[in-house]
C-alpha cells in the first residue's frame, strides 16, 4: 500500500519559513490519516477522503481557503479517477460547497460525470450538500490588495495504491486567483488527474500548461506501454519545461513505484508507505 499527496506550489515558501513549515506539518498529519484510512478502504475511497482533509485546511488553495477570481467570486474544481473501473468524474467552477471532491465522488456513479458551474451546484444541493462559503479573511485580503506574492498555485491532490493493487487519483483546486471568471483548470480533466490499472497521477501548477501537455494521461499511457514510472514522469515534465511550463506531479505505479517531480523546486508533498516522508 502506498499513498502520496501534494499541496501544490507556494510562492511564500521562498520567504516565509514558518508558513512553509506549517504546511509541511499539516501534510505529515494528513498523509498519516490517509494511510490509516487506506488500511480498510479502497484506493478510490482513500483519495477522496484524503483530498477532503486537504480541502478543509485553509492553508491550501482548495475547498476552504480557495482563491478568489477577478469578479470577487470563488469557483472551485475537482476531479476523481478510479483506475480499477476507469471512470472519471469531476466538477468545474462549482461555487458555495465545502468539499468539491465529494461532489465528484457522487458523480462517479452517474452516466453524466462531469458538471460545471450553476448546474454542478444544483446537483450538489439536490444530493444534500449544503451551502458553504469557502472564503477566508486571508483570501479576501489577497484579493483586495492584489498582492504580488499571493498564493496562487496551491492545488491539492492524492494518489493511492490499495491492498488489492488498485490505483486512484483525486485533485482539487481553487484556481489561480484573479483569473477571468469561468476559466477552467486542469484539475477536473484527465490532463491533471488520471488513473488506470498501471499508474495514478495528480498534477499541480499552471493548468493551461498541464492541459497543453496532457500530462497525467500521457504519463499513464507511457507507463502502460512499458516505460518505468520515473522515466515517464521525467520525460513528460521535461516536455513542459521545454515550453517554459510550470507544473509538478505525484505518481504511483501498479508496481508500487512512487515518484514526484516539478519544474520549480517549491512543490510540497508527503508520502506514506508504512513510513512517512515529507518534502519540499
Amino acid at each position: 500500500m502506498k499513498l502520496i499527496i501534494h499541496g501544490g506550489f507556494f510562492s511564500e515558501s521562498l520567504t516565509n519559513q514558518e508558513i512553509k513549515q506549517a504546511k509541511q506539518e499539516v501534510l505529515k498529519e494528513i498523509v498519516t490519516m490517509g494511510y490509516k484510512y487506506l488500511q480498510k478502504h479502497t484506493a478510490a475511497q482513500t483519495v477522496v477522503y484524503t483530498v477532503s482533509l486537504l480541502e478543509d485546511c485553509d492553508l491550501f488553495n482548495a475547498g476552504t481557503g480557495s482563491q478568489i477570481q477577478s469578479d470577487g467570486r470563488i469557483r472551485m474544481s475537482a476531479g476523481l479517477m478510479d483506475g480499477k473501473t476507469h471512470r472519471f468524474a469531476g466538477v468545474i467552477n462549482i461555487e458555495n460547497v465545502k468539499n468539491p471532491i465529494l461532489i465528484a465522488e457522487k458523480l462517479i456513479h452517474f452516466d453524466d460525470r462531469v458538471l460545471g458551474g450553476d448546474c454542478a451546484e444544483a446537483f450538489a444541493r439536490n444530493y444534500g450538500f449544503e451551502y458553504y462559503n469557502p472564503e477566508t479573511p486571508q483570501r479576501r485580503h489577497e484579493y483586495e490588495k492584489k498582492l504580488s506574492d499571493s498564493i496562487r498555485l496551491g492545488t491539492v491532490g492524492c494518489v493511492a495504491l490499495d491492498i488489492y493493487g488498485d490505483l486512484a487519483a483525486a485533485t482539487s483546486t481553487g484556481g489561480k486567483g484573479f483569473e477571468i471568471p469561468g476559466r477552467v483548470s486542469d484539475s477536473a480533466t484527465t490532463a491533471g488527474n488520471f488513473a488506470n490499472t498501471c499508474a495514478g497521477i495528480s498534477c499541480t501548477g499552471i493548468g493551461e500548461d498541464i492541459v497543453s501537455g496532457a500530462m497525467a494521461s500521457t504519463i499513464a499511457t507511457r507507463v502502460t506501454d512499458g516505460m518505468p514510472l520515473a522515466i515517464a514522469c521525467q520525460k513528460t515534465i521535461n516536455e513542459i519545461k521545454a515550453h517554459d511550463g510550470f507544473a509538478g506531479l505525484i505518481a504511483i505505479s501498479e508496481k508500487g513505484e512512487v515518484y514526484h517531480t516539478d519544474t520549480h523546486p517549491y512543490m510540497v508533498w508527503a508520502c506514506h508507505d508504512g513510513d512517512v516522508d515529507v518534502f519540499e
